[in-house]
């Protein structure tokens, strides 16, 4: 089969034939229609998060946002069948029986298996996946609009979720990209006033097109001046990578309000202690999201509710991906089609 694999740390993947891997007992075998591309597959990549970095497997095959059809099934497989078409996220695997698992935080599961980074994951014409772990789609949604939730919006759902947001409150998007994209639509699908803050002035149109009541540009002094002179968000949500993002969502909440947690700067977050105790801010950092999450977010999308704008490139286009992404230039999702996309209805 062909895959994208990861030999060394740095910009490129080799894309290459390698061996069809093999299902065990509580596992199924997928064909790959599409896998979404996601920033945090960069980051793997590029080995520049440590903590990602020294998890990687040698010659990893990346891609965890990954929706394909069922071939074959291990032994104790009882509740998917073959042709059955299923997403598989962030979390290959959780114990199920540690502290975390048993109180409802399996994304926290400390002995959690970490698709397209610990196992191979989706950029391949193959992949093995978790029984358990691997969600069946509702048939109303396409693989294409169905792959990026799978962590996009499965992170961006437990974001707001933690970050508590409801009906009638003011919520700030910080980073229309991937994320914040489908951010914008859940914060709006719950009552929320949806304020959308980036550089892109087509990203900020793509907000407004989506349900934005405003969009500002997260770089101009006077769009920051007015909306905390207009009292400021309820919860304001860091979608993008860049530490300046944070700086600013902090000076934007207003009292009691909420930053969430989700864009990874590399370099450490840093606010003064005076700023945070001034509003009693709450900062909520979240983590990719559980399967109870998932199953609520792929509702959500099957229900009209929330639309991922996708665009569809080869698996063998993967480095010219990556390199857009670097440059910021993808506005929504890339997907890559893989072999099962080539007869994908």
């Amino acid at each position: 089969m062909q895959a994208a694999v990861l030999h060394e740390f740095g910009p490129t993947l080799s894309v290459e034939e390698v061996p069809r891997p093999v299902p065990g007992p509580d596992d199924v075998l997928i064909e790959v229609e599409v896998c979404g591309v996601c920033h945090s597959d960069l980051h793997v990549a590029e080995g520049d998060q440590p903590a990602l970095k020294g998890a990687t497997k040698a010659n990893l095959i990346p891609g965890h946002e990954v929706v394909g059809r069922v071939v074959e099934r291990g032994a104790n497989v009882t509740h998917l069948a073959v042709g059955d078409r299923v997403g598989v996220a962030w979390n290959f695997s959780t114990c199920g029986t540690c502290e975390a698992c048993r109180e409802g935080m399996e994304n926290l599961c400390r002995k959690a298996v970490i698709t397209g980074v610990m196992v191979d994951g989706g950029y391949a014409d193959y992949m093995v996946a978790r029984a358990s772990h691997a969600l069946p789609i509702p048939g109303n949604l396409s693989s294409e609009e169905a792959a990026p939730l799978f962590c996009a919006g499965l992170t961006v759902y437990r974001a707001l979720k933690r970050s508590g947001v409801t009906a009638g409150q003011k919520v700030a998007i910080f980073g229309v990209g991937g994320l914040g994209h489908l951010a914008v639509q859940i914060a709006r699908a719950w009552g929320a006033e949806v304020i959308a803050l980036d550089l892109d002035p087509a990203k900020l149109a793509l907000a407004k097109d989506l349900g934005a009541a405003q969009t500002l540009n997260a770089g101009s002094a006077d769009d920051i001046k007015a909306l905390r002179k207009a009292g400021g968000v309820h919860v304001a949500v860091v979608t993008s990578a860049a530490k300046a993002a944070y700086d600013t969502a902090l000076k934007c909440l207003r009292p009691d309000g909420v930053l969430s947690v989700v864009g990874l700067p590399s370099e450490p977050l840093s606010f003064p202690a005076l700023t945070l105790v001034g509003i009693e801010a709450r900062i909520i950092a979240s983590s990719v999201g559980t399967r109870d999450d998932m199953r609520a977010v792929l509702q959500m999308a099957a229900e009209g509710q929330l639309r991922c704008i996708t665009e569809t490139r080869p698996l063998a286009e993967v480095n010219a991906v990556f390199e857009r992404m670097r440059r910021g230039q993808i506005s929504g999702r890339v997907v890559l089609r893989c072999c099962g996309g080539q007869h994908a209805h």
